[in-house]
């Protein structure tokens, strides 16, 4: 991507939508060509403020910054999907996305959230706690002995033909594979890169 090929406003100004890696519609602002040439240099997300008419990072004052990971133009470059790992919530009122307001729906990108929550109580692990947080606080070998038995009630379940209860224990295996995830310093969206690697090596590019 080059600077030459986006098409700015005319007040030089070109909008960037900022999505997380889990597909989370986190916000909206603006950017000029020093914001997006910062951002590029420096890893972090830097817009340009209309009402104070200067540069900023966002997450400077609160530390919730967005690490970026990748920028890509819409097709009549005009656009920008900025992609980046956020640093806690995104918008000023201290909720997680901008677009908050209804509940979310229960779609994947909500994975995310469920796991950012696992791992704050990962890091209050505590026998005397929550059942996550005695999980933590038990270790590798509990967590992933639970893992195990879920999936057998996965396969018992499929075997009786019984939807509900099928569906039921397929979201607690997953949950607690996401435990044994987090446990080993891992997370469901390295597995899933995993996955999008393994396809675009045997199709010859991306899905």
């Amino acid at each position: 991507m080059t600077f030459d090929s986006l098409r700015f406003d005319a007040d030089g100004l070109i909008p960037g939508l900022v999505q997380s890696r889990t597909g989370e519609l986190r916000m909206m602002a603006w950017l000029n060509r020093e914001a997006l040439r910062l951002t590029l240099d420096t890893g972090f997300v830097t817009f340009w403020s209309r009402s104070r008419q200067a540069l900023w990072v966002k997450g400077e004052s609160s530390g919730n910054r967005l690490k970026l990971v990748q920028i890509r133009p819409d097709c009549d470059a005009d656009a920008l999907l900025i992609v980046a790992d956020p640093e806690g919530p995104s918008c000023h009122r201290g909720t997680e996305s901008c677009f908050d307001g209804e509940p979310w729906p229960a779609t994947l990108p909500w994975l995310g959230r469920l796991e950012a929550l696992l791992k704050s109580r990962k890091a209050s692990a505590d026998l005397n706690g929550s059942y996550t947080q005695k999980l933590f606080a038990q270790g590798v070998d509990r967590i992933a002995k639970k893992v195990v038995e879920e999936a057998g009630e996965v396969i018992l379940a499929a075997k009786n033909d019984d939807r509900e209860a099928f569906l039921g224990e397929a979201a607690d295996l997953l949950f607690h594979l996401d435990l044994l995830l987090l446990e080993r310093g891992a997370s469901l969206l390295e597995v899933v890169e995993v996955l999008h690697h393994r396809h675009a090596d045997r199709s010859g590019g991306p899905a």
